[in-house]
């Protein structure tokens, strides 16, 4: 017999989190629950506000809709729903049926957020890989040329991920290239989505030769009923955030895709609680085994939910402490 529930949980967030300039207090999403017969899993469903095209609210309905057919035994058509409850509803039958290995990725690319200094001394810690994530665009594109300069100087092993969130014009892209060595450029794995016309960040691709990945470009390519990956061209990698793009199916066909056009695939966080985050980091382990993910972002929050992040002294918010919304 089938039986769900959808929760809905409220985590605090760090003081100082800034998305697209508005402060995240908390963060809100829902987990789903579905239970056949002696089986249950999980699932998280958490839009992200001026990243996802739908609200939580709109989720949370669609959501219910999509539960009660799931528990009448019908099969859901994952690519017609909004991504987030793709994702959620998608992730827990891959968790019912046992589909998700247990073991995860959980090596991150540390996310320098401040002193840069902080980040040489945690990437002078690890072992293996030097990968690491810098938020570029916040500031004058000066400053970022000569922070990404300095550390690339620093540590003779590191590879950086920029993210810029199509915050440049072509122009001040080019100023942040200018303080960059041609010699040291090689070391920027790619930047993300530099400028706010996908046309002006494969130009810069071109002119720099500074790799580029897509996000933001991938997420809305790919809502396309005709969407191929080979239609976004310029990119050397491709930045898949799930919560974001959609279910775990659409997911690995991306991830197939990307790897018969020889380009990156990363997996990376849309601010997930730690739960959401562990099944991230799974999905990674099992799809992109020799790929750092990006999933350096619990640290964002106050409270982690019901499943800790390894080696994270956050309190943990339980399951049976959340609201239930919904249930069948």
């Amino acid at each position: 017999m089938r039986t769900a529930k959808l929760y809905r949980y409220c985590l605090p967030m760090d003081s100082g989190v800034i998305l697209r300039e508005n402060k995240l207090t908390e963060r809100k999403g829902l987990i789903v629950e579905l239970s056949d017969g002696d089986k249950m899993a999980r699932g998280e469903i958490a839009p992200l506000a001026g990243f996802s095209v739908e609200t939580l609210e709109e989720a949370q309905q669609q959501a219910i809709e999509q539960l009660n057919l799931w528990v009448c035994g019908e099969h859901l058509a994952y690519d017609d729903l909004f991504p987030s409850v793709a994702w959620g509803i998608s992730m827990a039958e891959f968790e019912l049926a046992s589909d998700l290995p247990a073991e995860g990725n959980y090596q991150v690319a540390p996310l320098c957020n401040g002193d840069p200094d902080d980040l040489i001394i945690t990437l002078n810690q690890m072992e293996g890989e030097k990968v690491a994530k810098v938020k570029v665009g916040l500031y004058e594109p000066i400053r970022d040329g000569m922070i990404v300069s300095l550390l690339l100087e620093s540590i003779p092993d590191l590879k950086l991920r920029l993210d810029a969130n199509r915050a440049w014009t072509l122009d001040k892209a080019k100023q942040f290239a200018k303080y960059i060595s041609p010699s040291l450029r090689g070391r920027i794995a790619y930047i993300e989505e530099p400028c706010l016309k996908p046309n002006d960040s494969f130009s810069f691709a071109i002119d720099t030769g500074i790799a580029i990945a897509w996000d933001e470009t991938l997420q809305h390519a790919v809502q396309r009923e005709d969407f191929k990956l080979s239609d976004i061209i310029g990119g050397k990698a491709i930045v898949i955030k799930p919560m974001l793009i959609g279910s775990v199916q659409r997911c690995i066909g991306l991830i197939e895709s990307a790897e018969k056009l020889g380009i990156t695939a990363v997996i990376s966080s849309s601010i997930e609680s730690s739960f959401g985050l562990n099944q991230l980091a799974r999905f990674s382990k099992w799809q992109l085994p020799n790929t750092v993910p990006g999933l350096d972002t619990v640290g964002l929050f106050k409270a982690q939910l019901e499943v800790a992040w390894p080696e994270c002294s956050l309190p943990v918010q339980s399951m049976a402490e959340q609201e239930v919304i919904w249930q069948s």
